[in-house]
């Protein structure tokens, strides 16, 4: 990853469309921080409902699929000189996301990450967080303001899968209060990318159908 990022991109994918993949984006802001009383806390985060065709993947069984996260966000450097003691120093604020896990309740997904976030130290923290699956693993993807990991694995466990929560964790925004940028918003993307290894199985009209939703111009 040092050397070539998250590696090179796919031309085929790129000029093509396939009925046996589909990708999922979603831009949004969120105010990572708020003030109460005398103190500053982590404010909000968005939980995603991802519309999976779940009786198609039960039905593939043990095929395994390609599930792939992106979130990319803006942040504002820190002004002044940049130390090394102090990493809060920097970045403004920072972005995360998860997934649930196959045997994790939603109300025990929420719980989860409003631990990590409540923990100024950015650490893990206790539930049934699944981090194996990833290929690249929390720990590796958290550097910078683009995170993207990929997991791969049976489409009935992905089928169980369909939560994404991105939350924040703490930045200068929060512990230089004398700026009075606690109460900034943060622009951020999201992109899920789901891909079936069978050419046959048509997932993306699935979920066409279950997203379109028409709208209505008035003249």
């Amino acid at each position: 990853m040092r050397i070539v990022g998250y590696g090179v991109p796919d031309l085929n994918k790129a000029l093509h469309c396939a009925a046996n993949s589909l990708t999922l984006i979603a831009q949004n802001e969120l105010q990572p921080f708020k003030k109460e009383g005398s103190s500053y806390k982590t404010n909000e985060m968005h939980l995603y409902r991802l519309p999976w065709p779940k009786e198609q993947l039960m039905d593939l069984g043990e095929v395994q699929v390609k599930l792939r996260i992106t979130l990319s966000f803006f942040i504002e450097p820190g002004p002044g000189e940049v130390g090394w003691k102090d990493r809060y120093r920097y970045a403004s604020h920072g972005l995360r996301f998860d997934l649930n896990n196959v045997d994790e309740s939603e109300q025990d997904f929420i719980k989860r990450l409003n631990q990590i976030a409540d923990n100024d130290d950015d650490s893990p923290a206790a539930g049934t967080s699944g981090s194996a699956r990833w290929l690249i693993g929390s720990n590796n993807r958290k550097l910078g303001s683009v995170h993207s990991d990929i997991w791969e694995g049976n489409a009935t466990d992905l089928a169980a899968c369909n939560l994404i929560g991105i939350f924040p964790v703490i930045g200068w925004w929060r512990t230089r209060q004398h700026l009075n940028c606690y109460n900034n918003k943060a622009q951020y993307s999201l992109i899920v990318s789901l891909e079936v290894p069978e050419q046959e199985i048509d997932i993306y009209t699935t979920v066409k159908n279950l997203v379109y939703v028409p709208v209505e111009i008035r003249i």
